[in-house]
């Protein structure tokens, strides 16, 4: 039989099949990428396990598990587990603390099945300890730049190029802006943390010491950046992406109208799709009324909703241009400017998304890799 394992490193490193036997409602609050639930409880089991435990002991507590975990739902579990097993002969299983659950599954899965199955000693919460301290192991050792832009100069863009990035947005499943929702869910804040932990835990494995961020706010929708990093992230240099209001008038076009809509009607399909699409524009600008005032919320919003009613008569997008060249005249231009002249002393370089671009690449050939 393989060993238990304590290796979390490698476990994240080579996307090692794992299976959690935590009840859903703790798998729901965070867990990691590619992972399985497949819980030796569920969550009313669970509870009335840990009622009697706290109420009558640890040993009625397992044998009401005993109990409540039998017959026709102990075989259908294990039945799930063997399937896993057979499927991912070099994986782990793991609960909580690497306690208790892991341990009956493991002997379950050796008396009944003839299996001898590993699992990740410490579980859940020693591999969470792991990447939370992967992360503030990078901010204090790693070198960070910052892509500065104002709205619509195509960071993500730049960003995408470019091999050392620590990608926030794309990890928090959001655009970063009042219109950045998509049309999927954005992950828990904890399976936020975790996949960004695991990205930098891969890169640095690559031997990447330097890593580039898209200027953000401490809040990426409803995801929260790591606060080390973003108390870093008041200091890193800053190189600031620069391009024309034209192009930026169109791109904001490409990402948040022509393929959001595509995005939501991939999901929801096409009716659904356009419907949801058009309420969470909408939303998205009620979301900026205090900030934006009175008078430019009624007048922008009215223009966003001629403009969603045209794309849903002809599917035109041309008079979306009108509501996104008010935005950006009216707000987010001004509020930009006025950042980038607080940053200014940190700027480092400007150019366009070329000149950025390999600016950025040589400034990582330059930099000490760890």
């Amino acid at each position: 039989m393989r060993p238990d394992c304590t290796d979390f490193a490698q476990l994240f490193l080579d996307d090692v099949p794992m299976m959690d036997m935590r009840a859903p409602v703790e798998f729901a609050k965070g867990a990691f990428p590619g992972v399985v639930n497949l819980p030796l409880m569920n969550d009313q089991e669970r509870q009335k396990v840990g009622t009697c435990y706290k109420q009558q002991g640890q040993a009625a507590a397992i044998a009401l598990g005993h109990q409540l975990v039998s017959g026709a739902t102990r075989q259908a579990r294990l039945d799930a587990w063997v399937a896993f097993t057979q499927a991912h002969p070099e994986g782990y299983l793991y609960c909580f603390r690497g306690g208790l659950r892991s341990q009956i599954v493991q002997g379950w899965l050796r008396d009944e099945a003839g299996i001898r199955y590993p699992r990740i000693k410490g579980g859940y919460k020693a591999m969470r300890t792991f990447l939370l301290e992967t992360t503030q192991q990078a901010v204090e050792q790693c070198d960070f730049v910052l892509l500065g832009g104002l709205t619509g100069t195509g960071k993500t863009d730049v960003l995408h190029q470019l091999g050392n990035v620590l990608d926030l947005e794309g990890h928090a499943n959001h655009r970063g802006s009042s219109f950045g929702k998509r049309a999927t869910a954005q992950p828990a804040q904890i399976d936020f943390e975790n996949q960004l932990a695991i990205d930098v835990l891969k890169k640095r494995a690559r031997g990447i010491g330097q890593f580039v961020l898209e200027d953000e706010g401490r809040i990426v929708g409803s995801c929260t950046v790591p606060l080390a990093l973003y108390q870093g992230m008041q200091q890193y240099p800053l190189v600031w992406l620069e391009d024309s209001f034209a192009n930026r008038v169109e791109r904001i076009l490409r990402d948040y109208v022509v393929n959001l809509s595509a995005e939501f009607v991939s999901v929801h399909g096409e009716e659904d799709g356009r419907r949801l699409f058009a309420e969470r524009m909408l939303q998205s600008m009620a979301n900026i009324h205090k900030r934006l005032g009175g008078e430019r919320y009624q007048r922008l919003s009215e223009t966003l909703r001629q403009a969603l009613e045209e794309q849903q008569r002809s599917g035109a997008v041309d008079l979306h241009r009108g509501w996104i060249e008010g935005l950006l005249n009216e707000y987010y231009d001004p509020m930009y400017a006025y950042q980038r002249d607080a940053k200014a002393e940190r700027i480092e370089f400007a150019g366009d998304a070329v000149e950025v671009r390999e600016y950025l690449k040589a400034r990582a050939l330059r930099e000490p890799r760890i």
